[in-house]
């Protein structure tokens, strides 16, 4: 059996546009459990769930499924564990799904046959896979039974027109029925296909956190309470359980004189692995884990520590309030060409987490930005950088952290 994930696979497209239920078809999970979402019937935070893809021999061909069973009766193959990344499209959630791009090794980027292409999102999803360099792309063209076969061939037609010119121009298009489970067979084929990327699993472990819970139930006695749970995916070295880590920012401590927040790391020992059901003794670069730790819960309730960075203690980026970048922009016919001004506002997605920065100082494309909250940030990473048009946040570029 296989214990740990291979890949991450990120989840990308305009809002409503089958990327949840799509996830559920690949994983039999439904990513959505956030309070809100469910509210909503829409992804607010970042979904992730994990499954394994089977394989199966059937007249001397290899076909693909998450079922146990071939369908022929035989048992079928574990042949690799994937985690799925569900990211939100909304326009006013981009932030969070710029975040979950961090995190991905490739990208289903799913399109609807019900609306023109592209919609705005799923505009706006292929600048984020352009900018920060994803290019292991399976594009899903959903919802083909509710449109009918002319529609959805005109459909699919607008998809590769749209793809024209991009990085992602040769990617395949899977027309699916998410709903009904059909042509997902097809869509394991290709997910088979993609190649592991390396893992640097030498180096000091790092790891990107995406999601952070308290575990107990309201009522737990003091002396059964569990630790905070951390989620998300170690982007280099290994974990094992009883090792001593480092998560920073940390916790926010005090305010200084001129009212700046400070943050104290946590440290804390990890009490515990695990990738989906599965419970492991060590955790290596790939895929997404839960990390048990002894620190309290109340410091990882509610995604308290989304977007901070966990590792060996000492080994981990400092703690910044001010970053350079050198800015490339994204060019865009749908906003007007701007210049940046001193304290403007930006909405930074940095690592798995999002930050206001303010425009300190410029200089050609090289912007020093004063953060509005202390951030740890790993040294030449890309940051997606949205500015406010009109009284909304749009993805205008990215930046290149200088080290």
């Amino acid at each position: 059996m296989l214990n740990q994930s291979e890949l991450n696979i990120g989840t990308l497209g305009h809002v409503d546009h089958g990327k949840t239920t799509l996830a559920y078809a690949i994983s039999h999970v439904w990513t959505d459990v956030h309070s809100e979402s469910k509210k909503r019937s829409m992804t607010i935070k970042l979904g992730y769930s994990d499954t394994v893809i089977r394989k199966c021999e059937e007249n001397g061909k290899a076909t693909y499924t998450v079922d146990e069973k071939c369908s022929d009766g035989k048992q079928s193959l574990p042949f690799r564990r994937i985690s799925l990344l569900d990211a939100p499209g909304h326009e006013t959630l981009m932030a969070t799904a710029i975040a979950g791009s961090s995190i991905i090794d490739s990208a289903l980027f799913v399109i609807s046959s019900t609306e023109p292409v592209p919609m705005p999102q799923t505009r706006e999803h292929l600048m984020i896979i352009n900018a920060l360099g994803i290019r292991k792309v399976i594009v899903v063209q959903t919802k083909i039974d509710v449109v009918g076969k002319e529609k959805a061939k005109k459909s699919y037609e607008q998809i590769k027109a749209f793809l024209k010119g991009s990085v992602i121009e040769s990617a395949p298009v899977i027309p699916v029925m998410a709903n009904k489970g059909i042509n997902i067979d097809a869509l394991l084929e290709e997910i088979a296909k993609i190649e592991v990327p390396h893992r640097d699993i030498e180096s000091d472990p790092m790891m990107y956190v995406a999601r952070s819970f308290d575990i107990n139930k309201p009522g737990t006695p003091i002396k059964e309470l569990l630790g905070g749970v951390i989620g998300g995916s170690i982007v280099r070295g290994k974990f094992k359980v009883g090792d001593e880590i480092e998560i920073r920012p940390g916790m926010k401590s005090s305010k200084d004189k001129q009212r700046k927040e400070t943050y104290e790391p946590i440290i804390t020992r990890i009490t515990s692995l695990g990738a989906s059901n599965q419970k492991l003794d060590s955790a290596i670069a790939g895929g997404l884990i839960a990390v048990g730790t002894e620190a309290d819960p109340a410091l990882t309730k509610a995604d308290g520590l989304v977007g901070q960075i966990a590792g060996k203690a000492g080994k981990l980026p400092p703690i910044s309030t001010e970053i350079t970048i050198e800015y490339h922009n994204l060019e865009r016919t749908d906003i007007p060409k701007q210049a940046f001004k001193p304290s403007e506002p930006l909405i930074l997605g940095v690592g798995t987490g999002t930050s206001v920065g303010y425009i300190k100082s410029m200089k050609k494309n090289r912007l020093e930005l004063l953060l509005s909250h202390p951030a740890c940030i790993d040294p030449k990473s890309k940051i997606a950088v949205m500015r406010n048009f009109s009284q909304r946040w749009r993805l205008s570029g990215y930046g290149t952290v200088f080290q």
